[in-house]
């Protein structure tokens, strides 16, 4: 059963969409929409060995085997130019998805329509990159499961200007759309920085403008909770 965090990646999914899903583990999502009819085929590739055999055993036994096509490779080396019109990536850190898109064949990346990413760190980066290399949000969702909360971010090929380091950490779009769990991702973002301004407090010697920098962000940070 498909829990809450691919239930949200797989409704980003445009319908009919060739798809590669990067890192696939044990091919839950490509099976998820192979079977609910949103994509004819998909590509499942995964580079580590047990989660590879894993995914092949499941599809097999599913019956998908004609759907979908689990490789073993790393990023999006394993598909060919024009194979695929979004792509999925999601359960690394921003910075590693940042590189796995960075490190993608330029044939490849030019055909793809979407992108739909879920870091587990860094969403910010992410952003960074995304912005700096001819990609334009179009979708962000908060998913609540197994006590901590989960980004999602939908992309597709277009300028676009970036806005300032605290809408890059938070989500340009989950403030503009004030997503229903926006206050719960305020609130870490606000606790995270705390900690780290009292861990500046306890050291012998500390930055004193990063320690000002900081100190800011927090400031921001409350007030944007009070808007909502």
């Amino acid at each position: 059963m498909l829990g809450e965090r691919l239930r949200v990646i797989a409704a980003l999914v445009p319908l009919s969409t060739r798809l590669a899903d990067i890192g696939t583990d044990h091919a839950l999502l490509p099976m998820y929409l192979v079977e609910e009819g949103t994509c004819p085929q998909v590509v499942a590739v995964e580079k580590a060995a047990g989660p590879l055999q894993a995914a092949r055993k499941a599809v097999r036994d599913a019956g998908l085997d004609r759907y979908i096509d689990v490789r073993e490779g790393d990023g999006l080396e394993p598909l060919s130019p024009g194979e695929v019109d979004t792509v999925v990536i999601a359960g690394m850190g921003g910075q590693t998805i940042a590189a796995v898109l960075d490190q993608a064949p330029a044939a490849v990346i030019k055909g793809v329509k979407r992108l739909v990413l879920q870091p587990m760190n860094r969403a910010s980066a992410l952003r960074e990159w995304l912005y700096g290399h001819g990609w334009r949000l179009i979708d962000e969702e908060l998913v609540a499961e197994s006590r901590r909360l989960y980004e999602i971010i939908a992309a597709e090929p277009g300028e676009a200007s970036s806005p300032d380091d605290v809408l890059l950490e938070l989500g340009p779009l989950l403030w503009k759309n004030r997503h229903p769990l926006l206050c719960d991702h305020l609130a870490g973002l606000i606790e995270k920085y705390t900690k780290i301004l009292e861990g500046m407090d306890r050291a012998l010697a500390s930055d004193a403008d990063k320690k000002a920098e900081i100190g800011a962000r927090v400031q921001r940070l409350k007030e944007m909770m009070k808007c909502l």
